[in-house]
């Protein structure tokens, strides 16, 4: 819709509320907050309590006091909410399961009600249901929901989730009284999210549209004014440009929704998306804007007066006790999960000269972060670790941008923070198996035919280069696949069936799980078997994860966001006693897929 047009709708609709005299509803709302309490980046510029026009954006001491501002400007008559995944994103969430440290904070901070979001269960739904039990025991939290999570009642993996549920910790659906607006609310959580939370197994999630149905109805029947949903499924633009997604099509099937507060998909709305009458909004990510939407309910219903996306930058004034407490908390990071890696929280690593990123919605082939943290884990382990042939990383974990100046370990944690593995150090382990040339062609193939429709799995690779027929059929896209050896031989891999040279590949445990079940994505057409190095069928991918001590007792795992500070920290400094820079050929790096046309 048209801005001026939209605009039009608004300014009609505060006309008629405003003529029947009508009760005035504020919300603020965020999305994918990932943890970011801090303001980024660099981490290095962040100065919340001083005006001084720092240019990071984000910070949970900034929105507290957008929060505050905005609930003085209208008393009595705000309500504060988040959209889900409020967890996993920078160091702070490490320590989660064992302090509950956020939620309390953004309670504090002013929010009413979040959302669960796929990230939050990447601990497993046992020990997030013991991050919301010490986050309940802490102090006040926000009200907790999932409207279409079901739990199994045979299988005790999940029985800690069912408990916070019995006890009301988390919940389908709230009624919060605002304005004397009887305002109901619930939580979905989307398909797409679903399959990106293998973690929550043995818990799923009923389709959106059946449990959508459900709560709206449920609200109904308890006198609801205003009902409002917490959709962590998300929206986008397809090939033509035109918006769609799980939540374009919740708005067009369900009626009864008033207002559909999207997440997932870290998607900038810079005004509301109607949908069959219904505005769609959704702030982006990681707590650098809040969306504010005024309503005004009369006897007639709702209408929508304004809506305004408030960028969380140095114009907002902090509130000075939250940053206390996450200052003091940056200290127990640092003593619990730093300490052992000789590494501190605000430590400079490197310089950044240029930005570094990887859009998964734009041109994810010519990505530099992407080459960038390829060549890293493959530094990283064969000089670290075991060893390797060929290094991969998928898009999808490639979380957050570097942007341009010093780069702490703070900031280069949250360029890959998803994850954890068997011991204290947070993120997912490095793991290794062996294919041959035909299997790494099959795996190639795979992921570039899911990655059309899902760019997450888009994947970046150091010493191998793949050549690749964007216009050629299923399954017979690659044309060839150059090897670069460790001394900086390039051969092409032979991919015949009969060919038994083994490659070895190192990529997080989550992408080799991916690996182990091509053959059920590619509908039993295509087979991998990963193998130990002496060929060895490896059944249980537990076992490919690389021990990067042998001498020590139990396996001492690698993580793909410490391989990043090890490469980064090797590299030479501009000046005798300076920080190490990225070089410049990281600017515009080779790709490691180059399409090619046979036309």
């Amino acid at each position: 819709m048209k801005r001026a047009t939209f605009l039009a709708i608004f300014l009609l609709a505060a006309i008629a509320g405003t003529a029947q005299d009508g009760k005035k509803l504020t919300i603020l709302h965020t999305n994918d907050f990932h943890s970011h309490l801090q303001g980024f980046a660099p981490e290095s510029a962040y100065t919340p309590l001083v005006a001084d026009n720092d240019p990071t954006r984000g910070g949970l001491a900034r929105i507290a006091g957008i929060i505050k501002a905005v609930r003085e400007e209208n008393p009595g008559s705000t309500l504060v909410v988040d959209g889900g995944d409020c967890l996993m994103g920078t160091l702070f969430h490490a320590l989660e399961p064992e302090t509950g440290f956020q939620l309390p904070l953004m309670k504090k901070a002013g929010y009413d009600v979040v959302a669960i979001g796929n990230h939050d269960f990447d601990f497993g739904p046992t020990v997030y249901a013991g991050i919301l039990k010490k986050a309940a025991a802490r102090g006040e939290i926000p009200v907790m929901l999932l409207g279409n999570g079901v739990t199994d009642p045979d299988d005790p993996a999940d029985d800690a989730f069912e408990q916070v549920m019995a006890e009301g910790i988390v919940r389908p659906w709230v009624i919060k009284e605002v304005n004397g607006i009887k305002t109901g609310l619930f939580s979905l959580l989307g398909e797409d999210a679903d399959e990106s939370a293998p973690y929550a197994v043995p818990i799923t999630f009923e389709k959106i549209v059946k449990a959508a149905k459900r709560n709206v109805k449920v609200l109904k029947e308890q006198g609801c004014d205003v009902i409002i949903c917490l959709s962590h499924s998300g929206v986008s633009k397809d090939k033509k440009g035109n918006w769609g997604g799980e939540d374009a099509q919740l708005a067009m099937k369900v009626k009864g929704i008033d207002l559909i507060i999207s997440g997932h998909t870290h998607t900038f709305l810079s005004e509301p998306l109607m949908v069959n009458g219904v505005p769609i909004v959704q702030t982006g990510s990681a707590g650098m804007n809040v969306g504010r939407v005024d309503m005004t309910f009369t006897g007639n219903g709702i209408s929508f007066d304004s809506y305004e996306m408030i960028p969380v930058d140095d114009m907002a004034e902090a509130v000075a006790a939250i940053q206390e407490e996450i200052e003091n908390h940056k200290k127990v990071v640092d003593r619990s999960v730093l300490l052992p890696l000789k590494l501190e929280y605000d430590m400079p690593v490197a310089v950044a000269p240029f930005r570094l990123e990887s859009d998964e919605y734009g041109d994810l082939s010519g990505s530099n972060m992407g080459a960038l943290v390829a060549d890293a884990i493959y530094h990283y382990v064969n000089e670290s670790g075991p060893g390797t042939d060929i290094a991969m990383v998928a898009a999808g974990v490639i979380r957050d941008p570097v942007l341009p100046g010093n780069q702490s370990v703070a900031d280069l944690f949250r360029v890959m923070s998803l994850g954890s593995g068997n011991d204290a150090v947070p993120g997912y382990p490095l793991s290794r198996l062996w294919v041959t040339g035909r299997e790494l062609k099959n795996i190639a193939e795979i992921l570039i035919m899911s990655s059309a429709s899902t760019p997450s799995h888009f994947c970046f690779y150091s010493h191998l280069k793949i050549h690749y027929d964007p216009d050629g059929g299923l399954l017979r896209k690659i044309r060839k696949l150059e090897f670069t050896d460790s001394e900086g031989n390039v051969t092409e891999v032979n991919t015949s069936k009969d060919d038994t040279r083994l490659y070895s590949i190192v990529a997080n445990s989550y992408m080799l799980d991916f690996v182990g079940i091509i053959k059920k994505m590619s509908l039993g057409l295509i087979n991998v078997v990963p193998k130990d190095g002496n060929g060895n069928p490896v059944a249980d991918m537990d076992h490919a994860v690389m021990d990067f001590d042998p001498e020590t007792p139990g396996i001492q795992e690698g993580k793909e966001w410490l391989a990043l500070v090890r490469y980064l920290q090797q590299f030479p400094p501009a000046e005798e006693g300076g920080l190490p820079v990225i070089p410049e050929h990281y600017r515009v790096p080779p790709r490691s897929l180059t399409p090619i046309t046979t036309k």
